[in-house]
């Protein structure tokens, strides 16, 4: 991930193991990305109101990819 780099939400997943599947999609296509989650996963195994949603985040420059990826185009 590039330091000087804006993050940029991709995808907003329901919970950790969700986000963990399009965290190792994105990566297995060379697209770095972080989770990041308003709640730690122990307290909130799956979403409620949004408190365990997480966040797929990834670098600006490689975002429309991982969003293409995320939605399955076949273009990607």
């Amino acid at each position: 991930m590039s330091n000087s780099e804006r993050l940029v939400e991709v995808y907003r997943a329901r919970g950790e193991a969700e986000a963990n599947i399009i965290k190792g999609l994105l990566e297995s296509y060379g697209i770095p990305c972080l989770l990041r989650s308003l709640a730690a996963p122990s307290v909130h195994a799956f979403a409620v109101d949004g408190m365990g949603e997480v966040r797929v985040m990834v670098n600006e420059s490689t975002a429309d990819e991982a969003r293409e990826l995320v939605r399955g185009d076949d273009d990607a």
